[in-house]
């Protein structure tokens, strides 16, 4: 089943700057998105830009940290010079920190997650929401974790990051309503990828119990959590502010 049908191009002429481009969910947005009518400029860590020869038609790679402010604001100045305006941004870029009990993580590991996690969104709202202001319309969507609903042992700094991204989503999405501004977050839960291979690396039985505890029996794709920030980021959701969408099987209903 593709994820598009041809001529469905509810993104056209549309500018999406993506953060964390590279990743499983990061390149099925981009590439959902450029298939649907959008522009996209991609960023990414400049080791994990594409080699010259892998680009996507209506795709612009620049390499950005967003941890960075001084960074995030190079990209969001390189993105509109490259599109002239920025419609839509997709704050995707982020990371789970070890797998460890509370006491035994560094105050190193609890400040990276946080970083890329949180300081990441942050850096990107505050960048781009004054341009959307400007323009009047917007639309942000930041990504969340069903991890941002409930918790489970081992992964404290990412399960706080979680609940900050969907709190400062909420807080944004009261604040930039008034200007035509739309900011709502997409919340995954297990997803088939190399992040989830790194979480589950030498635990293969917990997989497997994680598995049952999903209503839908599967993990998700990146290409599933891909069609709902599309729609996120489409005219479909043109009354959607501060929305948390899970993609988690049934995960959190039960």
């Amino acid at each position: 089943m593709t994820s598009v049908s041809s001529g469905y191009l509810p993104l056209t002429g549309r500018s999406v700057l993506v953060t964390g481009a590279r990743g499983d969910i990061g390149r099925a947005t981009v590439h959902l998105l450029a298939s649907r009518g959008a522009r996209v400029i991609a960023v990414d860590r400049h080791d994990m830009l594409p080699p010259p020869g892998e680009s996507h038609d209506g795709v612009a790679w620049i390499a950005g940290d967003v941890t960075d402010e001084s960074s995030v604001r190079s990209f969001v100045a390189q993105a509109l010079a490259l599109a002239g305006t920025i419609d839509i941004l997709v704050n995707n870029a982020g990371v789970t920190g070890p797998m460890l009990a509370l006491p035994h993580l560094t105050l190193q590991d609890f400040t990276r997650v946080f970083a890329v996690n949180v300081q990441g969104v942050f850096l990107g709202m505050k960048h781009v929401i004054p341009h959307m202001r400007d323009t009047g319309s917007g639309c942000i969507v930041n990504m969340a974790s069903t991890a941002g609903l409930a918790a489970t042992p081992l992964a404290s700094a990412y399960i706080a990051s979680k609940h900050a991204v969907i709190g400062l989503t909420r807080a944004a999405a009261a604040e930039c309503a008034s200007g035509g501004i739309r900011v709502n977050c997409v919340a995954p839960g297990p997803i088939e990828g190399s992040m989830m291979n790194a979480m589950l690396d030498g635990l293969a039985s917990v997989g497997d119990v994680v598995r049952t505890r999903i209503p839908a029996g599967r993990f998700g794709s990146p290409d599933e959590v891909a069609r709902v920030i599309a729609f996120l980021a489409s005219d479909d959701a043109s009354h959607m502010h501060g929305a948390v969408i899970p993609v988690d099987g049934g995960r959190t209903a039960v």
